[in-house]
């Protein structure tokens, strides 16, 4: 029986959520083909009509991720500027949820070591959803104290996905929530993208 291209998408649909469930809680080592298959209620032998190797899986997996949740995190934001914009990204990202849910909280801090030691697809894939927020940062929030806003987005954008790590790394100690209300207080410090009232100026005589 021949399916349709509909039947196809929607079967390498299947298979980059399974993925991106296992990679979340078991990491990409943890993931093999046969459990990214089974979970996704197929059989190992169709693996590669959708996908060349279990690399370019997590590359497909991390544009999956990026594009699912950029609704997630930015949806509602269009009207905000500056601090506003800053302020609900930020929450929206840095919080117990994100770092608890092993369904649908951030995947991340679970495969980013394996980006270091994997192969130039996957990091690049990586680096398109980092350039996205980055860009979408930018636009938003401007630069401040000689710094572009580039450059602050990209900063931003490094903070709160080391944040998440570290927090995820050290989940059910007291120091993982001590690390999400730093990044968060940090990031968010001095009402973003004002400037500073200039001193008062001292009364002749």
């Amino acid at each position: 029986m021949r399916y349709g291209p509909e039947h196809k998408q929607a079967t390498r649909e299947r298979i980059l959520s399974a993925a991106e469930n296992l990679f979340r809680k078991q990491g990409f080592e943890g993931a093999s083909v046969e459990r990214v298959m089974r979970a996704a209620g197929l059989t190992v032998g169709g693996f590669y009509a959708h996908f060349a190797s279990k690399d370019a899986l997590l590359a497909e997996s991390l544009r999956a991720f990026f594009q699912h949740n950029g609704q997630r995190w930015l949806g509602g934001l269009e009207e905000l500027r500056g601090a506003e914009w800053l302020s609900h990204f930020v929450r929206r990202y840095l919080n117990r949820h994100i770092r608890d849910n092993m369904e649908t909280g951030c995947v991340l801090p679970s495969v980013l070591s394996d980006l270091a030691r994997g192969t130039q697809e996957s990091r690049e894939a990586f680096a398109e959803g980092v350039e996205g927020l980055t860009a979408e940062m930018a636009s938003r929030v401007p630069g401040e104290d000689g710094v572009t806003a580039r450059k602050r987005a990209l900063a931003t954008v490094t903070c709160l996905i080391g944040a998440m790590t570290l927090a995820r790394a050290t989940k059910g100690l007291s120091l993982s929530d001590e690390i999400l209300e730093a990044a968060r207080e940090f990031l968010l410090a001095g009402g973003e993208g004002t400037e500073a009232a200039p001193p008062a100026r001292k009364k002749a005589g």
